[in-house]
Formats: C-alpha cells, sequence, structure tokens
C-alpha cells in the first residue's frame, strides 16, 4: 500500500503494487451490490446505543435515531488509546507470518478500541477474523470481485484474503491501514452508528444512498488513520511512509470505484490526514460535516 524504502526502485514498485490491491480491498458489503436478494440484519437498528457516561450519577438517555451518527458517545473518548502495538515483520512469500501479522494488527485492534468503548461506558465485542486464500460467500453475499478484504454485518467478521501477489509484495502498513479500516466498519457497526445507516438506506434516493455510503467509507478511513496515529514514528509508520500513502490515495482512491461510493481521492486524503493528525474518534464524525467535505 505504500512504498517502503524510497532509495531502491524495486521496492517502490512492490509499494505501488500493494497500494493498488489494499484500494482495492475497501469493500462495505452492502446489500444491494451483495448477490443475496436479504439485506444482512444489523442488530444495531433493533436496540439504542448503551447509554453515555452519566452526569452526577444519573443516567443519561439513550442516543437514538440520527444521533447514533451525529453525535455518537464515541466522538467524546478523547484520542485512541495507544497499546504499543508492534506486530512484527512480515517478510515476503511467508503464509505463517503474513497470518501472524494479520492476528497481531487485529489483537492489537481490539485493545485500543476496547479501552475507547469503556471510555464511552459502551459495550463491546470483538469482530471474528476469518483469514482466506480464495474468495468464500460470506452471509452478506458472494465475495466482490477485486476484494482482498470485507467486513460483513451480519456475522461481525472481517473476511482477509492473502493473494499470491500479496505474500510476493506484502507491505506492513498497507495490510494494517486496511485490517483497521475493515475494523473501523465494525465499530460503526457495535456503536449504533450503522444502525442510523441502514434505516436511512431505506426508500432513499439513489444520490443520498451514495451519500451515506460515502459517509460510512469515508468514516471507517478515518477510523483507521486515527489507529496508525497511535503507531507514528515507529518503523512500521514512518513520516515518509504515511505521507506517500496519504498522497497515493489523494491521486488514485476513488479509480476503480464505478460510482462515487468512497469519497473522491482529496476527499479520502483529507479524512485520513484528519483522523491521523488528531488521533480522536470524534474527529471522524463524517454524519455531522458539510456534504461538500464528504464528496
Amino acid at each position: 500500500m505504500n512504498s517502503a524504502p524510497f532509495g531502491k526502485i524495486a521496492a517502490l514498485v512492490a509499494a505501488v503494487l500493494a497500494l493498488a490491491l489494499a484500494a482495492a480491498a475497501l469493500v462495505l458489503v452492502l446489500a444491494d451490490v451483495a448477490t443475496t436478494s436479504t439485506e444482512p440484519v444489523n442488530e444495531a437498528q433493533q436496540a439504542a446505543a448503551p447509554p453515555t457516561k452519566a452526569g452526577r450519577g444519573k443516567k443519561q438517555a439513550p442516543v437514538l435515531g440520527k444521533a447514533l451518527a451525529t453525535a455518537n458517545p464515541l466522538y467524546q473518548t478523547g484520542r485512541l488509546t495507544d497499546v504499543n502495538c508492534s506486530p512484527g515483520d512480515l517478510p515476503a512469500g511467508s503464509m505463517i507470518a503474513y497470518r501472524r501479522f494479520l492476528t497481531r494488527v487485529t489483537n492489537c485492534l481490539n485493545k485500543a478500541w476496547a479501552a475507547q468503548f469503556r471510555k464511552a461506558e459502551a459495550t463491546f465485542t470483538k469482530p471474528r477474523l476469518r483469514i482466506i486464500t480464495t474468495k468464500v460467500k460470506t452471509p452478506c453475499g458472494a465475495w466482490n470481485t477485486g476484494a482482498d478484504g470485507v467486513y460483513c454485518s451480519t456475522d461481525r467478521t472481517m473476511y482477509l484474503m492473502i493473494s499470491k501477489d500479496q505474500l510476493r509484495n506484502p507491505f506492513p502498513l498497507g495490510i494494517t491501514r486496511l485490517i483497521a479500516h475493515e475494523y473501523g466498519h465494525h465499530v460503526q457497526q457495535i456503536s449504533g452508528i450503522w444502525g442510523y445507516y441502514w434505516t436511512a438506506r431505506e426508500g432513499a434516493t439513489k444520490a443520498k444512498r451514495l451519500q451515506l455510503s460515502r459517509n460510512s467509507e469515508l468514516q471507517a478511513e478515518c477510523f483507521s488513520a486515527v489507529f496508525m496515529s497511535t503507531m507514528k514514528g515507529t518503523s512500521l509508520v514512518t513520516d515518509a511512509d504515511w505521507a506517500y500513502t496519504v498522497d497515493w490515495f489523494r491521486k488514485n482512491g476513488a479509480k476503480g470505484w464505478p460510482q462515487n461510493d468512497h469519497g473522491k481521492g482529496p476527499t479520502q486524503a483529507a479524512w485520513m490526514t484528519r483522523g491521523f493528525n488528531r488521533g480522536t474518534p470524534g474527529a471522524c464524525n463524517t454524519w455531522a460535516a458539510s456534504p461538500r467535505n464528504t464528496l
């Protein structure tokens, strides 16, 4: 997904390849693009989010409706907890190392977001992680063409595929960003944000559905950047590599999507930068942002 050593042409080529693969991998499995005829069930639609932190010993009313997205308690929890994530090396050609890396990054995400949900006095549950080498059918539908990873809300599982190209040209920062993006959709699911998202999609015009999709995808990307910021300055997230990644998405992030459901390249880059610089879930409130900032 990024360039690692900039001084070597071979590494740069590998990084560009990895970025292209990862950009194609940012897939949100929506009911209208899945092959199944039944829309995935989101439990957040059926229950309100847990109450926010009580003031003076009194519980506040639960957050409902649109406020699940625009005023979620997670937005008031400050900087994402730094769990000293260190997933280790990711050498080329090693399936064992690749699986270990994915598992370790996921464990870091579990720890960081669990701490954030505790701050919000909200219930946290881990997503399932399924590492695959071939396309599979998920409860949300058939595997999407070109995807390397998806999050299915029905079984709350992140499906991450290790392709031959990825195995030959692994890029640790890019892979970490991808996992954190898919995890961002899980955060949306268990926090109730997707409760509003799915409800708002019902009966909406195509333009409105695309806007809602952009809000969701850009927020997941921002959540990913917030997590990446906890590793800023480490060997995994160097300043040069992160700057290269953001610039790549600015130029190429919208390519490959037939319609504007993920946001234009500069918009993606802007939310990545915002999340990385501020390091807080509250910086990622795309639902309350002006539509011109989520195009």
